[in-house]
């Protein structure tokens, strides 16, 4: 039996959007494809900087939707490094020769800019996932590290692929995923209580409910109303283990649930051992993908 890849995480529906996005890059005449014509030729895809390897099945689709076809050098989720440039590289320099593409020479430059972008964007949130949960481990956090939805609208999958392949928790994937109640649902319904009731009557047994406090005290009504999840939103530092290990203290024997720490973590603090303890379950962020850095990536026709 094969070894599963990331690849097989994804539902039937999602390479019509791969189409759309070459429609979106080329609505009208390709003037640069007239240029080049359509004899057959091979292009180099290049990694120039270190970064872990990510987004490989939405590159095949949208060379396989040109006519091409991709051949790689390295499996999906490795981290690429100067090590593994080809011969010739100047020192301290990354050139890695990660893949080869042949088909027409029209229809390789035509799949090329929205391979690229896809690459290295889903490259970076991979990389910047990879540090995190590594930073994580290194200050001997042993619970769940997971990016949130704060994710870009129409680019959702290929955002939270890119956090699965760098080995965090992709956490809720949207609405109908997981129940999250926040405070204007609470605000809304007068009290946690009587949010996470009306929550559990329509979502059953077979969804958690996430509920996000800003206290001891609303941790605490949250509990005991019966929540999977308790977010401690911008908790921080002292009062952060206070309230996780006094929640796990008075309420853990008698409730089963899990504490979240969500909020202005990032990579530095995170290395810092902010927001990790034994009593915090998971720690959840969005700054393994927003405003994070691509992974550098160029295609370059062989001759």
């Amino acid at each position: 039996m094969s070894a599963p890849t990331y690849a097989s995480l994804l539902p039937p529906s999602w390479k019509r959007v791969v189409q759309q996005w070459l429609e979106e890059d080329c609505p009208s005449f390709d003037w640069g494809g007239y240029v080049v014509g359509e004899a057959p030729r091979s292009a180099t895809l290049l990694c120039k900087t270190e970064g872990v390897l990510a987004g490989v099945p939405f590159v095949d689709a949208v060379f396989e939707a040109m006519g091409c076809r991709v051949a790689w050098k390295f499996e999906e989720g490795r981290m690429l490094t100067a090590a593994d440039s080809v011969p010739g590289t100047p020192a301290g320099q990354v050139k890695v020769a990660v893949a080869h593409v042949d088909g027409p020479t029209r229809n390789l430059l035509l799949g090329e800019r929205v391979a690229l972008n896809t690459l290295a964007r889903c490259s970076g949130i991979a990389t910047a996932s990879r540090r995190m949960l590594d930073a994580a481990r290194a200050a001997n956090y042993r619970g769940i590290v997971a990016g949130t939805r704060k994710t870009t609208p129409g680019f959702r999958l290929v955002e939270k692929y890119g956090m699965i392949v760098g080995g965090v928790d992709a956490h809720r994937y949207d609405l109908s995923s997981m129940v999250m109640l926040k405070d204007n649902h609470v605000w809304s319904t007068g009290s946690i209580t009587n949010a996470v009731q009306a929550a559990r009557r329509a979502a059953g047994f077979s969804l958690r409910i996430d509920v996000e406090v800003q206290s001891l005290a609303e941790a605490e009504e949250a509990i005991r109303a019966g929540a999977d999840v308790v977010m401690l939103d911008n908790m921080t530092g002292d009062e952060l283990v206070a309230c996780a290990r006094a929640l796990k203290a008075e309420l853990g024997g008698e409730y089963r649930f899990l504490l979240e720490s969500s909020g202005g973590i990032t990579l530095a603090n995170l290395a810092r051992g902010a927001h990790l303890d034994d009593a915090i379950d998971i720690v959840s962020t969005s700054a393994i993908h927003q405003s994070t850095q691509h992974v550098d990536y160029s295609l370059k026709i062989d001759h």
